[in-house]
């Protein structure tokens, strides 16, 4: 009896021991197996480096990839950050990023005629606003005699800049109505104020410094401020024809422009949880520039 105990437990003990083999064996060809459907799964997909500024448009990038995940298409949006549209453009030129979206038509179009850059546009993005912000005062009238104010330091949002303070009253152009008016443009300056060209990126960190500072929403936003602590904001329509040089883009070079991957990031973008996000993170104060899709 004890030896056929000890038999029955030995066989007993192998067919465990040949049930536990074989769970190992399914769970390792399972795994094996889904690694290498993820592996086919990413050789498939498209990585598309997209340069911008700062971190404010973080989340509207994740909803892009999020409609582009929902619509199937295998394209990831990675992001590279920048500080000036400077540098986004030169690298886009140089093919370091697929496209940017980090600047508006009249930038664009002031950059590719200083640096013969063979850029060409995708598609619109948003319009966004540039206001006169203070800590010293509550609105324009109260500035004093010989204050000083801080416009961004590249051409067209200088002009852009100059353009608020004149619809602030804060000065008198000769030509209301230019897209990119400069400095020797001014001809009334009743409060004499000192008009100094600066780092945009910068401008709020500096009023203490600055009676007042003009400057760009993405910065406002990345600066963890609201649009609408301005003193001064200036009022924008869509359907302006003034207002298309100021509406922002996605940016490519000229070869790439029928690039269907980047035709596809673009109809992501102009769908409407995109669009409800820009209207989200900007709380309101920036547009969606585009139809949905």
């Amino acid at each position: 009896m004890v030896g056929r105990s000890r038999v029955g437990k030995k066989n007993k003990a192998k067919v465990q021991l040949a049930a536990l083999s074989l769970v190992i064996v399914l769970l390792l060809a399972l795994v094996v197996g889904t690694d290498v459907r993820l592996n086919q799964v990413g050789a498939d997909v498209k990585v598309v480096k997209v340069g911008v500024i700062g971190s404010s448009d973080d989340q509207i990038w994740k909803a892009v990839q999020a409609e582009l995940d929902r619509r199937g298409e295998h394209i990831r949006i990675e992001l590279k950050p920048f500080q000036d549209a400077i540098y986004v453009n030169q690298a886009t030129s140089n093919r370091e990023v697929d496209f940017n979206a980090a600047q508006h038509y009249a930038y664009l179009e002031d950059d590719v005629r200083t640096n013969h850059y063979q850029l060409a546009v995708l598609g619109n993005t948003y319009i966004s606003p540039m206001n006169l912000y203070s800590q010293r005062y509550a609105k324009p009238s109260q500035f004093q005699d010989g204050d000083r104010v801080a416009i961004p330091n590249n051409a067209t949002n200088m002009g852009r800049a100059l353009k608020v303070l004149a619809d602030a009253k804060l000065i008198g152009l000769r030509d209301p109505k230019a897209t990119n008016p400069l400095p020797e443009d001014v001809v009334d300056n009743p409060k004499h104020l000192s008009i100094e060209q600066v780092d945009p990126a910068g401008i709020l960190n500096l009023l203490p410094d600055y009676a007042g500072g003009v400057t760009n929403a993405n910065f406002v936003v990345d600066a963890g401020r609201s649009v609408h602590d301005a003193i001064h904001e200036v009022p924008y329509d869509l359907q302006n024809p003034a207002n298309k040089p100021y509406i922002n883009i996605i940016v490519t070079t000229k070869d790439q422009r029928d690039n269907p991957t980047y035709a596809a990031v673009v109809r992501a973008y102009h769908s409407k949880p995109v669009a409800d996000t820009i209207v989200r993170v900007y709380k309101g104060a920036c547009l969606p520039a585009f139809k949905v899709s």
